[in-house]
């Protein structure tokens, strides 16, 4: 029956994210008998009709109105209960209800969204090594609202509670957010925290990645060392050698103090970068050991990324040599201060005073 008929429908497979406007494809060719063209979904006595020319369809329109031959449709603000399969269908006039005689081989219609790429934030400030530090996963876009987040750090699983996935309600889009607590250690300078997300929609995971070392700071480890070391004698040349250890960022700014006045004197070594990422400063500080400077005491501090300086000290001690053999002022001191000594003096100025009294007793006789 009309062989000369031709219905096409050439569209196997339509994808389309929420939202957005859903074209379905139909034409006609050769001899077209009289009577509609309809669009339904579905198939069988349970598919339901979207689109014929009488009727109110609010969402669908014509592509050319009041054409015969192209029955191509419009579905606005395509929503996720638009998937299916649809068919372009033609009818007849018949002497009572409309005869079908061709349908259109059908157009799967998939209905999801374009997931945005994620991104990860991480604390408002920089955090030391200790407690846990809350980083964020956020993305959008998704339809369905099934939603798997995965944390990994250098590679490995992290523990993470559920992703939030709004709204709570239907939607025709929907948005993720996942958070994870990471306790940072000093090493996390060269470390990498990953955010992956997996959907039905996506031929591969999104992942989206955030330096720990954007959120991590370690503070200087401190010493000072002398070189000789204390005590040193007099007029010796004595260096002090500060260390600052370890810490990350780099923005570091190291100063000597004498006795709490700053001095100049310092000689810097160039900065250093260790395995783990963190860095070392080094500075000495010559000095002659004085007698002025006997007991002055030397501090390295040091000012790291902005925060409060951090110090750490020295004390130079000159050593006293011994007095030359003779010369002890300990022996005479211990020597005037004998009881014995004090008792002898004393029994010879009695024994003089009484000799002279017998003298003086016999001249007069």
């Amino acid at each position: 029956q009309y062989p000369e008929f031709q219905l096409l429908q050439p569209q196997g497979a339509v994808w389309v994210s929420p939202g957005e406007t859903l074209t379905l494809i139909c034409s006609q060719t050769g001899f077209i008998p009289v009577g509609p063209t309809k669009w339904f979904k579905g198939s069988g006595s349970g598919r339901q009709l979207v689109y014929a020319d009488v009727g109110s369809f609010p969402r669908v329109t014509r592509a050319v109105s009041g054409s015969y031959t192209d029955y191509t449709i419009h579905i606005s603000d395509t929503r996720p209960e638009d998937a299916g399969i649809y068919h372009c269908v033609k009818f007849v006039k018949g002497s009572g209800a409309d005869e079908e005689i061709r349908s259109g081989n059908g157009t799967v219609v998939s209905v999801s969204a374009r997931p945005s790429a994620p991104s990860v934030s991480g604390p408002p400030s920089r955090a030391e090594p200790g407690p846990p530090v809350t980083f964020t996963c956020t993305s959008g876009g998704f339809c369905p609202r099934d939603i798997a987040v995965t944390w990994l750090k250098n590679g490995a699983k992290l523990p993470a509670p559920q992703p939030r996935v709004l709204p709570a309600h239907e939607s025709v889009s929907y948005s993720v957010s996942s958070t994870v607590g990471v306790s940072l250690t000093a090493g996390d300078a060269r470390s990498q925290l990953t955010c992956q997300i997996e959907h039905s929609t996506l031929p591969a995971p999104l992942r989206a990645t955030y330096n720990l070392s954007d959120a991590l700071r370690v503070p200087p480890r401190l010493r000072v060392d002398t070189a000789p070391a204390a005590p040193v004698a007099l007029n010796e040349s004595v260096t002090f050698t500060c260390h600052a250890e370890g810490f990350y960022p780099k923005d570091a700014s190291l100063t000597w103090l004498e006795n709490g006045t700053e001095t100049n004197l310092g000689n810097p070594s160039p900065l250093a970068e260790n395995p783990d990422g963190t860095y070392t400063l080094q500075s000495s500080l010559e000095v002659k050991a004085t007698e002025q400077r006997n007991q002055s005491v030397f501090t390295c501090r040091v000012v790291h990324d902005s925060q409060p300086p951090v110090s750490a000290n020295a004390t130079l001690r000159i050593f006293q040599p011994s007095p030359e053999p003779g010369k002890d002022p300990t022996s005479l001191t211990s020597l005037f201060s004998s009881p014995a000594l004090w008792i002898g003096l004393f029994l010879e100025k009695v024994l003089t005073a009484a000799f002279l009294l017998f003298l003086f007793l016999r001249n007069k006789a």
